[in-house]
């Protein structure tokens, strides 16, 4: 898919509603929410821990991995889908918004 012009690193905060499971089900997004409509893609990445300056006690666990999730969400049944780049650190349980892609700007480019 490609991606927006207006397609721009957000780092905004977001709220992420689960399943039972742990897949996500529903974004809160600048107080809209946005259902999940399609199976998302989960994947993990490494952290830049030696460009930063957290620190942590020994033994609390995996400080360098960082989850992702891409989701193709809608606010409607009949909306468009829009493609969230989702990402949460380590030290954080605060999800954030990394990208927006919306399908309709990329499939008339």
């Amino acid at each position: 898919m490609a991606r927006t012009a207006s397609e721009t690193p957000l780092d905004a905060p977001v709220q992420v509603r689960f399943t039972a499971k742990g897949i996500p089900l529903a974004v809160r997004y600048e107080g809209r929410i946005w259902a999940v409509a399609a199976d998302p893609v989960r994947w993990f990445t490494r952290a830049d821990w030696w460009n930063t300056a957290k620190r942590a006690a020994f033994g609390c666990g995996d400080l360098v991995t960082v989850e992702h999730w891409q989701v193709q969400v809608r606010l409607t049944s009949t909306s468009a889908l829009r493609t969230f780049e989702l990402r949460r650190d380590p030290l954080s349980e605060q999800w954030l918004l990394g990208a927006i892609t919306d399908a309709g700007a990329a499939a008339a480019a």
